[in-house]
């Protein structure tokens, strides 16, 4: 991943990624919220929302956020029809841009809260429902996938730093864990 820098400010790593993250999930807010000044029929908007929104259920999962955040998911189901969760994650050493990682996770949860909210709004119009259920549950996979998926990276460095830092010096690992029950205890 590249960083670029320009006179102290941080320029995006990933602009084309990061329009297209954030075209798809807008745009099926704005046809939600604004189809109706331009058309009324309700199957052209419910048609143009949903396809928006698996545009960017696959491009959030797919693309934007390996390039973004440098995470990937997916459910991978194993010949005994049991479900099973697989997590991609960058290599730690290679760090990703912070703008456009807080955006996409900015994003990610602003999303999710617009089509929770605009549930709330629509819950006696069962049609409109219907288009914000789609979104909710779409929105929810990339959430909960995301955040998963980022524990797990976590997890994965915490351990590979703990096993390169106990190889790499042992008398290391001794002093930093008698330095910290030293802390702890005293």
């Amino acid at each position: 991943m590249v960083r670029v820098q320009l006179r102290n400010y941080n320029i995006y790593a990933h602009p084309v990624a990061l329009a297209f993250h954030l075209l798809f999930r807008t745009g099926a807010i704005a046809i939600y919220l604004f189809g109706r000044l331009f058309t009324t029929n309700f199957s052209l908007i419910f048609i143009i929302c949903v396809l928006l929104l698996s545009f960017d259920f696959w491009t959030v999962k797919n693309v934007t956020g390996r390039l973004l955040v440098g995470l990937r998911w997916w459910n991978d189901i194993q010949p005994d029809g049991t479900n099973a969760w697989v997590f991609e994650s960058r290599d730690p050493s290679r760090p990703v841009n912070p703008i456009d990682s807080r955006i996409f996770w900015i994003s990610l949860y602003v999303a999710l809260v617009i089509w929770l909210f605009l549930a709330f709004l629509t819950l006696f119009n069962p049609e409109w429902l219907l288009i914000v259920i789609v979104a909710i549950i779409l929105n929810m996979a990339n959430v909960v996938g995301y955040t998963q998926c980022d524990k797990d990276a976590k997890k994965k460095w915490a351990a590979s730093f703990a096993t390169r830092a106990a190889t790499s010096n042992p008398s290391m690992v001794g002093k930093l864990f008698s330095a910290g029950l030293g802390r702890f205890f005293g």
